[in-house]
């Protein structure tokens, strides 16, 4: 059987090249009847695009991408499983670059995988998604861009991000319910906007339900296990140990909870322990972690989506989409009452 081609595509469908090339660059202007029509063509013919005609075409590359610096695996897969199923139903690949640069060399950096790749469009993950030197750079350039997690929102890019702050503020508001107000907090990557929305949530929490703030309980980690266990000796060192940790991550909280055991501090009747992420670390242990779950699928899934939206229907002059995702509490076996 021979290889299907847009010519035989059309034929099949009743209809003209340029139609099945609208839909499958998923362009406008197409009935919801037609565009069945050719995309039942495709199924039944076998039909598969060749991504070389097909850019050189629409003098575009048809691929996407995605770079990234965070410790946690999990987040990582996350945001590619997001970003895959975007990528597929739109028809485009994806591209992922690990990126552990800074300053120049990672602007430099960037501009060398655009060059090389002819990327369509590039989709920034926290902490990228925040450095303005980079939205900059890519403004000069001409490329297009999307935002996942920055710590605001603008007019001037495609950004969805989840109510960190709020989230942070609903955990810690959970464990002043139960009756703590020692609790201490670890902070993530001072890159990250996110640890600042987490520790901002938390410190609204403490000035509403009018709990002093103590700085002696607060420690910085970078979202690494290791740092958590390193925060969590500091905080257990105390002269007078906290009631609760919150930590700004799954992997730092899950430390947490290790030191706790090996000092022997029994969870959660003597220490409450959460997280944030909802990382799958924080189901497969015990106690199972109190944490926040984000979206990230979802504001990955939706950045993407939107950024090629913006190569598809160029004349439609759509806004750029801003959008803020809400977070869930999950609420496990590593938090309870406090212990008269």
């Amino acid at each position: 059987m021979s290889k299907a081609t847009i010519n035989s595509v059309a034929k099949y469908a009743g209809v003209s090249k340029k139609t099945v090339s609208r839909v499958l660059n998923e362009e406008p202007n197409v009935s919801t009847a037609t565009r069945e029509k050719v995309q039942q063509a495709f199924k039944d013919l076998d039909y598969r695009p060749n991504p070389i005609a097909r850019g050189l075409a629409h003098n575009r590359s048809f691929i996407i991408g995605c770079i990234y610096d965070n410790p946690s695996k999990s987040y990582i897969t996350r945001v590619q499983t997001g970003a895959l199923l975007a990528c597929h139903e739109k028809n485009y690949n994806l591209l992922i670059h690990p990126c552990e640069l800074r300053g120049q060399a990672l602007l430099d950096n960037i501009d060398a995988l655009i060059r090389r790749t002819r990327l369509d469009g590039l989709v920034l993950t926290p902490p990228f998604s925040d450095q303005k030197d980079i939205l900059e750079f890519l403004k000069s350039k001409n490329i297009p861009y999307a935002r996942v997690a920055p710590g605001t929102l603008d007019d001037d890019s495609i950004s969805v991000r989840s109510n960190d702050e709020q989230a942070a503020f609903e955990i810690t508001e959970l464990l002043i319910s139960l009756g703590h107000k020692d609790i201490a907090f670890i902070k993530g990557h001072p890159d990250h906007s996110s640890t600042t929305l987490r520790f901002s949530g938390y410190l609204k929490a403490l000035k509403k339900n009018n709990i002093e703030f103590k700085p002696e309980l607060v420690d910085e980690g970078n979202f690494s296990y290791h740092s958590g266990e390193d925060s969590a000796r500091k905080i257990f060192n105390l002269s007078k140990k906290p009631s609760a940790v919150f930590a700004s991550n799954d992997y730092m909280a899950a430390a947490v909870l290790k030191v706790a055991s090996q000092l022997s501090l029994k969870v959660p009747e003597q220490i409450s322990i959460a997280g944030f992420d909802n990382a799958p670390i924080a189901r497969h242990i015990w106690p199972g972690l109190t944490t926040i779950a984000q979206p990230v699928e979802k504001m990955t899934y939706t950045a993407i989506s939107k950024l090629i939206e913006q190569f598809t229907e160029q004349d439609e002059k759509i806004p750029l989409h801003q959008e803020t995702l809400e977070a869930q509490l999950i609420i496990r076996e590593s938090t309870d009452k406090v212990k008269s």
